[in-house]
């Protein structure tokens, strides 16, 4: 074929920059996507007194049951000899509020429970991003405590224990039945708290 007035490595040369000019203009996003979550509805929040055979009540939502652990699975083994253990179980997220109660008989016993506390919530060091103590002073109850706030994708989010300092102990530690994922438990996890803080406020010896 022949070009007339054209030299042939000019035409050449503007079928390749017409080429690329084309690739240029069929754009393609090939950011990845975040990983999406399915959306939770979440139950209103309505609560009930907690009664029975125990040294202690409190309020807890109405979506939640209370079973007593008959049959302890628990890595904790120092649990597995406490008084009474129960679970408070929220079935539409798959979480259970672990509660295990004490008597306290001596002032090695007291310091023995707090600082088994202490050591149970801080074993998610190696998980967690952060863990924050907070101070629960409810003069009013007799009730006294720490909260422990555990950030990152460990396998428990919240942990806390209540005393008088003289007679009772309650410790509480919060676990869902999923892969620790904050980022897809923490709507969630937000809505369980609010419920742990209403029983923690409301908590009294009997």
């Amino acid at each position: 074929m022949e070009f007339k007035g054209i030299d042939s490595m000019k035409i050449y040369g503007l079928l390749v920059i017409a080429l690329l000019l084309g690739a240029c203009n069929n754009n393609h996003d090939y950011t990845p996507k975040p990983r999406g979550y399915y959306r939770i509805v979440f139950p209103k929040k309505e609560y009930q007194q907690f009664t029975g055979p125990y040294p202690f009540t409190f309020m807890y939502p109405k979506y939640a049951v209370i079973e007593q652990d008959k049959n302890p699975q628990t890595k904790d083994k120092k649990l597995i000899n406490m008084k009474y253990l129960l679970n408070m179980q929220f079935p539409q997220f798959k979480g259970t509020l672990h509660l295990s109660y004490e008597s306290i008989t001596s002032p090695k016993v007291f310091n023995e429970l707090t600082e088994d506390a202490r050591t149970f919530a801080f074993k998610h060091t190696v998980k967690a991003t952060s863990i924050d103590q907070g101070l629960i002073r409810i003069p009013g109850n007799k009730v006294y405590g720490i909260y422990y706030t555990i950030d990152g994708n460990a396998a428990s989010s919240a942990q806390f224990f209540l005393t008088d300092s003289t007679r009772n102990y309650i410790r509480g530690a919060l676990y869902f039945n999923t892969e620790p994922k904050l980022d897809s438990i923490q709507p969630v996890l937000d809505f369980v708290k609010k419920d742990m803080n209403v029983m923690i406020k409301s908590f009294k010896w009997k």
